[in-house]
C-alpha cells in the first residue's frame, strides 16, 4: 500500500491556524497558478524546513497576500497544509516500511524525535509504535489527489461493534449526499470530525454500500459543531470519478434530528491530504483526553 500525503494537526507555527472550511464548489481550473505551484513545492520539499516567506517569494507575492490566496483555494493555511503532507508521509512510512521512528522523523521534516512523537500521539491518538499495529492499516481511510483508500464496509461494521464509545450522544444526523454527475453507485463512508483536517478517528460515522445520491442517517451523534467528511468508492465502468469526497460543516442538536447536505466531487490537488484509521488502539493519555473531551466511534449504519 502506497500513500502519498495526510491530514493536518493544529500545531502553532508562523503559518497560523485554520482559516475556514474548504468550499465544495472549488475546482482546480479556478485556482490561481501560484497556489498550485506552492502546493507542488510543498509536496516536493516537505522534508525541508520550509517557511512561509520562502513559499511566498517563490510565487512573487507578499506573505500576507499569499496566506489569504492559499487559504481561499485550499481552506487551510500553508502551514496546516504542510503539516498534513508531513504527517501523511510519516504514516505511510510507519505502515509500509521497517524504518525506525528516528529515521522517519528526519525523512518528514522534523528535527526532534521527542517533539514528533509527542505531537503525533496527541494528534493521531496513538504513538508511532502503536500506529504499526495491523488493525491500523486494515481500517485506514486515506484521501489525497494521488491516492485513495476506503476499507470494506463489512470491516468497518465489525470495527464499530468492537470499539466502545467513550461517550454517547443522543443526536441524529440525516444527510443528503449528492454524488458527482454521471458517477456509478459507491460504497460510502461519512465521518464527523472535530477538525476539518482530521488526524484521528471521527466522533461518529456511518456508511452505506452501493449508494447513489440519497439520504444517509447517523444515530447517537454527540451535540456540537462538526465537520462531515464523506468519501465514496464508486463501482468501475461509469464515466464519473472512481473516488469522490465532500466536506460540510454541520451542527447537531442534543436531541432530535438535524439535517445537512454534502456534495461530493473528485479529489483535487488543493485538498489537504487525509489519512485516518478507525482502529481504537490509543495510549492511556489519549484515552483520558478523549474521555474528557469527546466520544470516539459509532458503528456504521
Amino acid at each position: 500500500m502506497m500513500l502519498r500525503s495526510v491530514a493536518a494537526a493544529g500545531y502553532g507555527s508562523e503559518f497560523g491556524d485554520l482559516l475556514r472550511e474548504p468550499a465544495l464548489e472549488r475546482v482546480e481550473k479556478s485556482v490561481r497558478p501560484a497556489v498550485l505551484q506552492a502546493i507542488s513545492s510543498i509536496q516536493e520539499r516537505y522534508f525541508e524546513p520550509i517557511t512561509l516567506a520562502e513559499l511566498a517569494s517563490e510565487v512573487f507575492v507578499s506573505r500576507f497576500h499569499f496566506s489569504r490566496m492559499f487559504a481561499d483555494a485550499t481552506g487551510v493555511t500553508p502551514g496546516r497544509f504542510l503539516t498534513a503532507v508531513r504527517l501523511f508521509e510519516a504514516k505511510r512510512l510507519l505502515l509500509t516500511t521497517s524504518l525506525n521512528v528516528s529515521d522517519i522523523v528526519c525523512s518528514v521534516g522534523y528535527s526532534s524525535v521527542g517533539t514528533f512523537t509527542s505531537r503525533f500521539s496527541r494528534a493521531v491518538g496513538m504513538t508511532p509504535t502503536q500506529y504499526r499495529e495491523p488493525q491500523v492499516a486494515e481500517l485506514l481511510v486515506a484521501v489525497s489527489s494521488t491516492f485513495q483508500r476506503l476499507p470494506p464496509l463489512r470491516t468497518l461494521r465489525a470495527a464499530g461493534r468492537s470499539c466502545a464509545s467513550l461517550q454517547t450522544g443522543n443526536g441524529v444526523l440525516s444527510m443528503r449526499l449528492e454524488m458527482p454527475r454521471g458517477s456509478a453507485p459507491a460504497d460510502t463512508l461519512v465521518g464527523l470530525f472535530a477538525d476539518p483536517v482530521p488526524q484521528c478517528g471521527p466522533v461518529a460515522f456511518g456508511g452505506m454500500a452501493n449508494m447513489s445520491s440519497g439520504e444517509l442517517t447517523i444515530h447517537g451523534v454527540p451535540a456540537g459543531r462538526w465537520t462531515a467528511i464523506a468519501v465514496s468508492q464508486h463501482q468501475p465502468g461509469a464515466g464519473g470519478p472512481r473516488f469522490s469526497i465532500g466536506y460540510q460543516g454541520v451542527t447537531v442538536a442534543p436531541y432530535g434530528q438535524s439535517t445537512a447536505r454534502v456534495g461530493l466531487r473528485a479529489p483535487a490537488a488543493t485538498d489537504a491530504p487525509i489519512a485516518i484509521t478507525l482502529a481504537s488502539k490509543q495510549s492511556p493519555f489519549t484515552q483520558r483526553m478523549l474521555a474528557a473531551q469527546r466520544p470516539h466511534l459509532r458503528a456504521v449504519a
